[in-house]
């Protein structure tokens, strides 16, 4: 059996570095997971974004059919997305069998200060920074951030280490979704 989890919270949250450990150690237990990670998706859609809500709608979208096409063809993936409106996560639930959200709880102040101090490749960068500059639309800060209303998992990253995260996300896919793992 197949699945999808959608890991969302905000930029700075440590979507990305959970993702990653998921990923590895499903990797290392045998299950040759994808991770579509949206930062890395959108220089290809929209290389030069504006982070309207036509274009988020777009992309959204777009990172939703991915995520379906992956699992029909007997692919598990994990969504790396921030989605800050909850009906592009809702739009993936109703889309894809097997679908669940893991939300990354984190306050904004911690949010805003791992930023500062991240270096992430294809993230952009100083994205708390120009929440500032008139017409910004930082999830959180200038749009909002529509939080899960009911995530099968919630990790809090303030609190826990990526690795706690990442193994509480791990056993859920072992309890619920995979359950040979």
């Amino acid at each position: 059996m197949t699945w999808a989890i959608w890991v969302t919270g905000l930029p700075g949250s440590g979507k990305t570095a959970i993702a990653q450990k998921v990923r590895n150690i499903l990797i290392a237990r045998g299950v040759n997971v994808t991770v579509l990670e949206l930062d890395k998706i959108r220089k290809f859609i929209t290389p030069k974004p504006s982070y309207s809500e036509e274009e988020r709608d777009i992309v959204y979208s777009s990172l939703v059919y991915m995520a379906k096409l992956l699992v029909e063809s007997g692919k598990p993936v994990i969504i790396d997305a921030t989605a800050n409106r909850r009906k592009y996560r809702e739009r993936a639930r109703k889309s894809i069998e097997n679908f669940a959200e893991v939300f990354i709880k984190c306050s904004l102040d911690t949010c805003m200060e791992r930023e500062r101090r991240r270096k992430a490749e294809y993230a952009p960068s100083g994205i708390y920074k120009g929440a500032k500059k008139e017409g910004a639309t930082v999830p959180g800060v200038n749009v909002p951030y529509e939080k899960p209303e009911n995530p099968e998992v919630v990790v809090d990253s303030e609190k826990m280490s990526v690795e706690e995260c990442a193994d509480e996300v791990v056993e859920f896919i072992k309890r619920h979704l995979k359950k040979e793992l």
